[in-house]
């Protein structure tokens, strides 16, 4: 009987989620959550901790954190963190860009922000192992510690610089800190900016720039030999795809690598549900792609933009095709690998959405479209390695400038007027 009961669940439990998946992808509405919050610069990230306290947590991009408690108007904001008087900003993409909690976070207190700054000549010598470059700025990622006071305050003076990295101009700086299900902390990192990637970062694998590395923040690593070695302050992940090449000086493949041959990695989320990794790459001149993150992959920039040629690349070199893509102008849909998608100009990556408010959303990877305002989702099938359906949820007209998933696993939008959302299924 016990088996029969569970055979039946099992069928039951198929039929619920083959109806989910045939169901069209709904339409979605926005509604505005913290109306009395003043935001002074762009809010451009927003999560909440791991530590069951129910607050939110929103970066400006100009060097602030806010706290606010949970089921907030925003009225109560307080400032967690403060480092505008680096000035992180000097471009349009820079700037104080993601904060990311410690997955020990209720014990430890531990969390990491990512931002930028300008080089002093000191710094460019520290930082550039020797070879005669000077670029003028850098990314950095530092650890914190909660105020052992007050738990709605940093402590700025446990500041732990762990990674640093040069950066020849201020744009492509990617911009998200994120724990993933392994508990190692993965960072974006753009091409370095300009156009056309100059430097040809993203294909080379002795810089950091076009790559998505991933860090174990809970080890120290010693690189180099004799006079020449030093600890990191951080360590490997033992399956990082380049940890067992030579170290070469420092100039060798960089072991933090994860993957590679990405232009401007905005924002990426893991599925709560698969552990699946999505990213959402910014591209130039034509082409805009969601990219199906695996350990070693190369996904083509700057030899390909989408599913496209850009330039000549090695012959025989295997990329990784995009799972979606859309062009900038509408001439080109009809190349496009979904010439039933709407245009763009700028990708803005999002989420898997597993909340538990809108079932007919459960699946579907939403994303959408900083300059337009546009909002997609799709269905990916694991078994098939393809969409099965796609559509255009929402057009609306505010500039995106981030996604945000909260411990619940439901959905936000961050606009750049200051407003944020809760995306709800109609």
């Amino acid at each position: 009987m016990k088996i029969r009961h569970l055979f039946l669940a099992g069928i039951l439990g198929l039929a619920v989620s083959l109806s989910v998946s045939a169901q069209p992808i709904p339409q979605i509405q926005l509604k505005r959550v913290f109306p009395n919050m003043q935001f002074t610069a762009r809010p451009v990230w927003m999560c909440q901790p791991p530590d069951g306290s129910g607050r939110f947590f929103i970066v400006e991009q100009t060097g602030t954190i806010f706290v606010l408690g949970p089921n907030s108007d925003g009225s109560d904001a307080k400032k967690f963190l403060d480092i505008t008087d680096r000035h992180p900003m000097l471009g349009n993409e820079d700037g104080l860009l993601s904060v990311a909690f410690h997955p020990g976070f209720k014990t430890n207190g531990l969390f990491y922000i990512y931002y930028n700054q300008k080089n002093s000549p000191a710094d460019i010598q520290a930082l550039n192992n020797g070879l005669p470059i000077s670029f003028p700025f850098r990314s950095v990622v530092s650890e914190f510690k909660v105020s052992a006071s007050d738990p709605d305050k940093a402590d700025m003076t446990s500041e732990r610089v762990i990674f640093e990295t040069l950066q020849p101009y201020e744009n492509h700086k990617g911009g998200e800190l994120l724990f993933g299900p392994d508990g190692y902390l993965y960072l974006g990192l753009g091409d370095g900016g300009r156009a056309d990637d100059p430097f040809n970062n993203a294909q080379n694998c002795t810089s950091f720039l076009g790559k998505l590395l991933r860090f174990d923040v809970n080890t120290r690593a010693t690189v180099g030999r004799g006079f020449r070695a030093r600890q990191l302050e951080y360590g490997f992940p033992p399956d990082n795809p380049f940890i067992h090449e030579p170290d070469m000086g420092g100039i060798g493949a960089q072991k933090e690598i994860y993957a590679y041959g990405l232009r401007n990695p905005w924002r990426y989320s893991f599925d709560r549900q698969t552990g699946d990794l999505w990213v959402g790459d910014v591209g130039q001149d034509l082409w805009e792609e969601v990219d199906l993150i695996v350990n070693g992959g190369n996904y083509g920039w700057n030899v390909r933009e989408g599913a496209h040629h850009f330039k000549p690349g090695p012959e025989g070199a295997q990329y990784i095709d995009p799972v979606m893509e859309y062009p900038h102008r509408p001439d080109l849909l009809k190349v496009s690998m979904f010439p039933d998608h709407t245009i763009g100009l700028c990708i803005i990556g999002g989420y898997v959405y597993r909340g538990s408010k809108y079932p007919s959303l459960n699946g579907i990877y939403i994303y959408g479209d900083y300059n337009l305002g546009t909002i997609w989702g799709f269905r990916y099938d694991h078994a098939a390695h393809k969409v099965t359906d796609q559509s255009l949820m929402l057009s609306q007209k505010d500039n995106i400038n981030s996604f945000a998933e909260d411990n619940a696993g439901e959905l936000y939008a961050l606009m750049q007027d200051g407003a944020i959302y809760q995306l709800i299924a109609q």
